[in-house]
């Protein structure tokens, strides 16, 4: 079976002014299968999310290849909903706006857009809060909103770059949950970029670790702890502090 997300060797670098050009990837390979879950974790700045950027299409590479569904990405398309961390919501749109945003070039009917909008904000908790505002919402409402629209179009993958950084402890671990739900409901292939290690185990099928910059893939570690999962449970599962020992001694970097 091909694998739904298949990345080759790409390496990426950006042109700095007065200095020679930074390698942020090098030689990046990996797969993403048909309705898993996959986290890349690894050292601040070793390009977690610029290889998101370039498989969402919003980088361009310098080298390699990418294919989602055998179909060679050259730039932005409906087959990859993104989810940043910063909350990218039109201020001036209401909930159901914004999510309803991500159909206007559908060609689907009024009715048709109606339904789909309504189970995806019941899907993430909002149909209570459909003729809100952005700016009445918390942060992690926010961000529910934000996973609506991205899935409300049925991309074949989600692609989400540290979506939860911003949000308190407490706010973390619902939303952690709430993905988790949505996933297991949708069953939609993730590619899920964090620095929290814990986070990752959590969420994952499997976990690429990456090399400090330029960024390699320096491992990949699978996650054999059953679903379905929740925060409380996994973490005093002894394969989950074992994981997690695992990947700590693969990120830690020796200063000089």
């Amino acid at each position: 079976m091909n694998p739904k997300l298949q990345v080759k060797h790409v390496r990426k670098r950006f042109s700095l002014k007065g200095s020679q050009p930074l390698i942020a990837v090098q030689d990046v390979t990996m797969t993403v299968q048909t309705n898993e879950f996959v986290s890349l974790v690894g050292p601040s700045g070793c390009g977690k999310s610029t290889m998101l950027m370039i498989i969402a299409g919003l980088e361009t590479l310098d080298e390699g290849e990418i294919r989602v569904d055998g179909q060679v990405v050259s730039g932005p398309g409906r087959d990859r909903g993104v989810v940043f961390q910063s909350y990218t919501l039109f201020p001036w749109l209401t909930v159901e706006g914004n999510v309803r945003f991500a159909l206007k070039k559908s060609g689907l009917n009024a009715a048709k857009q109606d339904e789909l909008v309504n189970h995806y904000l019941q899907l993430v908790g909002l149909q209570e809060f459909a003729n809100a505002m952005p700016n009445q919402l918390s942060g992690g409402m926010r961000q529910r909103v934000a996973i609506a629209r991205a899935l409300v179009y049925h991309p074949q993958m989600l692609l989400m770059d540290e979506p939860f950084g911003a949000l308190d402890a407490q706010t973390r671990m619902a939303m952690q949950e709430l993905l988790l739900n949505v996933w297991q409901k949708e069953q939609t292939t993730v590619l899920f970029v964090t620095h929290d290690i814990d986070e990752a185990i959590l969420l994952s099928d499997r976990i690429y670790v990456m090399t400090p910059r330029p960024g390699q893939i320096k491992a990949e570690v699978c996650v054999e702890i059953p679903r379905p999962r929740n925060l409380v449970e996994t973490e005093s599962d002894e394969r989950f502090i074992r994981l997690r020992r695992e990947i700590l001694s693969l990120i830690r970097v020796t200063p000089n």
